[in-house]
C-alpha cells in the first residue's frame, strides 16, 4: 500500500480511502463490518463518513453509518489505527431532516454536529472533519459552470469565512477534531478560505473532497493547480461513477442491486454522454487486458493532486477488485487514449 503525505502535516494516509455511505441501507452491519476488516488487512486505515450517511439521505437512517462505524470500534477497538474522517451536512440537498433544517457552519450548529457524530462514532475525536458541501448557492453536485441564476442568489444567510474558521479553530484546540477539510468546493472559496486562514493565523483546510473520475475531471480545470500550489489535496470521490466506471450498466444494463437501479435520484452519470464515454473506455481497457475498473481507479492514482481515492463497495469481492486496482500503472500510450476519448467528450457528469 502506497501511504501520501496529507497536505503541510506530518500525517501519511493510504492512497485509496474506504468509503462508507452504503453501511446502513445498501449493506448491513455485519457486511459493513466484513469490509472494514478487509480494508484494515490491506493497509487501508483511511476511513470516510458523514453525519448524513447513509444514502439516499432519509431522516429515518440518518447517522446509520457512523453508528455502524462506532459499533465496530466498540467491538473490536483499534480506533487509534485509523485515519478517521467525517463530514458536517450543508443546507438543503437532502440535509432538511438534520438538526431541523439548521445546518449552518456556524459556533452552534458545528458544535451540535461534532456532538452528534462523536457520540454516533464512539470516540473522543475526529482525525479529519469536513464541510460536506457550501452554504452558499454555487456549481457543485452536478452543475459544471456558475451561471447567472447562482450569481444573483440571496447568500446572506451564509456564515462569513471567518467565522466559520474560527469555530473550526476553536474545536481544534479543544482536541475533538484534528484536521479540517473541504467537499464539493470551488476554486474561489477554496482560495478564499486559505487566505482568510493565513490572515488571521488559524488552520488551513488540508483536502479537498471533490467527484473526480474518468466521466468528471473538471477538478483539473481551476483545483488542480490549487493543489499544486497551496498544497491542499484532493480526495477523490465516485470515482467509479456511481458504478458506471465497472461496466456493469453497459449497453442499458439495469442490474437489480446497482445503485442506479435501486434509487432513482442518482441520474448524474447516466445522460447518452457518459453512456458513449464509458463505452470509449471500456474498449480501451479490453484492448489493453484491463476491466474497466482497473483503467478507471488506476487513472485516478497518477494524478499528482489526488491524495487518496474514496472507494466504496456493496459487496467483499467489489473491494477486493477496487483495491487490486492500484497496483497497476497505466502507460503513456493507454493515458493518450485516454485523452483523445475526454477531447471528443469532455466531462459529461459534472
Amino acid at each position: 500500500m502506497k501511504y501520501n503525505r496529507l497536505s503541510n502535516t506530518d500525517i501519511e494516509v493510504p492512497e485509496i480511502c474506504l468509503g462508507t455511505m452504503t453501511f446502513g441501507e445498501q449493506n448491513t452491519m455485519p457486511e459493513a463490518f466484513q469490509q472494514l476488516h478487509y480494508a484494515l488487512e490491506q493497509g487501508v486505515n483511511f476511513w470516510d463518513t458523514a453525519e448524513m450517511y447513509p444514502v439516499p439521505p432519509k431522516s429515518e437512517t440518518q447517522g446509520a453509518t457512523e453508528r455502524i462505524i462506532g459499533e465496530w470500534f466498540k467491538q473490536y477497538g483499534g480506533r487509534n489505527n485509523v485515519f478517521l474522517a467525517s463530514k458536517i451536512a450543508g443546507p438543503a440537498f437532502g440535509g432538511g431532516h438534520i438538526r431541523d433544517g439548521q445546518t449552518r457552519f456556524n459556533q452552534h450548529y458545528i458544535s451540535q454536529a461534532i456532538d452528534g457524530s462523536l457520540e454516533r462514532l464512539q470516540t473522543d475525536y475526529i482525525d479529519l472533519y469536513q464541510l460536506h458541501w457550501p452554504e452558499r448557492t454555487t456549481n457543485f453536485f452536478g452543475h459544471l459552470g456558475y451561471n447567472n441564476e447562482m450569481a444573483t442568489a440571496e447568500n446572506h444567510h451564509a456564515t462569513r469565512f471567518e467565522d466559520t474558521l474560527l469555530t473550526l479553530e476553536q474545536e481544534i484546540k479543544k482536541g475533538r477534531i484534528r484536521y479540517i477539510g473541504l467537499s464539493n468546493e470551488t476554486p474561489w472559496a477554496t482560495m478564499k478560505f486559505l487566505q482568510v486562514a493565513e490572515k488571521l493565523n488559524l488552520s488551513k483546510f488540508v483536502t479537498v473532497q471533490n467527484p473526480y473520475s474518468l466521466l468528471n475531471r473538471s477538478y483539473e480545470v481551476g483545483m488542480a493547480e490549487i493543489s499544486k500550489y497551496e498544497n491542499i489535496g484532493l480526495l477523490a470521490y465516485s470515482p467509479l461513477a456511481f458504478g458506471m466506471l465497472t461496466g456493469k450498466y453497459r449497453h442499458g444494463a439495469r442490474p437489480q442491486n446497482g445503485r442506479i437501479t435501486k434509487f432513482s435520484r442518482f441520474t448524474r452519470y447516466t445522460n447518452p454522454q457518459c453512456d458513449w464515454a464509458t463505452e470509449q473506455y471500456a474498449q480501451i481497457a479490453q484492448k489493453h487486458g484491463l476491466t474497466l475498473t482497473q483503467l478507471a481507479l488506476a487513472f485516478i492514482k497518477q494524478q499528482f493532486f489526488v491524495t487518496s481515492t474514496i472507494i466504496g463497495a456493496t459487496n467483499l469481492e467489489q473491494l477486493k477488485e477496487n483495491i487490486g486496482a492500484f497496483s497497476i500503472q497505466l502507460s503513456h500510450e493507454i493515458l493518450a487514449e485516454i485523452e483523445q476519448v475526454h477531447i471528443q467528450q469532455p466531462n459529461p457528469a459534472p
